[in-house]
């Protein structure tokens, strides 16, 4: 009887035991500082699956790019170092190249979502990179350029970027540089303030939202419409860990992912209109191209980003056969129109 009751009391040590074990840990980290609006909004996922997943699934978030490089935050994922990041597809362009895919488009994440574009992204990932690419977070957001001095306009009402010292990096640069015709200064986002603050650079791409967090605003006095691109911004995991994954936790994580991407563009929007009165009231200038002008430079933005996407695939051993499929998943004519 007495030994009865100690194994029944030490299956029940165990069970407990088991069912303690039985929690899955991801480590994740960021690629800009928690300061940042994106940042928090990846945050505030990691905070919902917590919270869904409490017993079953959690993150462990370890830092930003204090805790690992930015750019080498990607192969830190791919190399099962972490097993989460969250960054802009533009930190690995050079094995993803179909990241341009996001980078030009018009439609939001929950769209894409709809229509494959996301199941077809991930596949991607999965056979190119090793990862499982989770989701696309704060999307719907686009991109201005944003000027120290007043923007210079030609007789026919295109952008004058001659005499600017324009920052870029690899997502503006075939955009800048080949219908802009500018000289760029490559710099990473952290060395931006300072740069402007030096003088070094007087004028940037950035998102609609953000300056302010950044602080650039202290140096931009301008912002040009019309905007142009979209945030690349998502949650990468490795594969091996993922697969690793019960499936309850896995679909906790699919879940919280695929709420987060359509609640991220609905409050990041509303930061988007915020930011604006908050800058306007500050005394930001806005300088809007008009007819035209406006149209060549939406469909270079988004032609340069494609030509470049289609030239870095077909070298590629997997080649571009995705190509189409991915522009017709990314991209929706009726938007421009609209």
């Amino acid at each position: 009887m007495k030994m009865m009751t100690i194994g029944g009391t030490f299956a029940g040590l165990l069970a407990l035991t088991t069912a303690a074990q039985a929690e899955d840990t991801l480590s994740a980290v960021h690629a800009f500082p928690e300061t940042l609006i994106y940042t928090k909004s990846f945050l505030e996922f990691v905070d919902k699956v917590n919270e869904r997943g409490e017993g079953v699934v959690r993150i462990d978030v370890r830092g930003g790019p204090e805790a690992i490089g930015m750019f080498q935050q990607p192969d830190a994922v791919r190399n099962g170092v972490v097993d989460m990041v969250y960054t802009p597809g533009s930190f690995y362009a050079g094995t993803v190249p179909e990241k341009d895919a996001l980078v030009a488009s018009n439609i939001p994440a929950a769209m894409a979502r709809e229509n494959g574009g996301i199941e077809l992204f991930d596949q991607i990932h999965q056979e190119k990179m090793g990862v499982k690419y989770l989701g696309w977070f704060d999307s719907g957001v686009c991109y201005n350029l944003w000027t120290r001095n007043e923007p210079q306009l030609d007789a026919d009402g295109n952008l004058d970027v001659s005499g600017l010292k324009l920052r870029g990096n690899a997502v503006y640069n075939a955009f800048f540089t080949e219908y802009l015709g500018a000289q760029v200064i490559d710099l990473p986002t952290t060395d931006v303030y300072s740069a402007l603050e030096r003088g070094v650079v007087d004028a940037t791409g950035w998102t609609q939202i953000g300056l302010i967090d950044l602080k650039w605003n202290e140096f931009l006095n301008y912002r040009i419409e019309p905007c142009f691109f979209s945030t690349d911004l998502g949650v990468i995991v490795n594969l091996d860990k993922w697969n690793s994954l019960s499936d309850e936790s896995r679909q906790i994580l699919q879940e919280v992912a695929i709420e987060h991407e359509a609640s991220s563009t609905e409050a990041l929007m509303s930061k988007r209109d915020d930011d604006f009165a908050a800058l306007d009231e500050q005394g930001m200038k806005v300088v809007t191209l008009e007819g035209q002008a406006a149209a060549d430079y939406l469909a270079a933005a988004r032609e340069k980003t494609w030509g470049r996407m289609r030239g870095l695939m077909e070298e590629h051993p997997a080649g571009a056969g995705n190509y189409d499929a991915l522009i017709e998943r990314f991209y929706d004519p009726a938007a421009d129109a609209q």
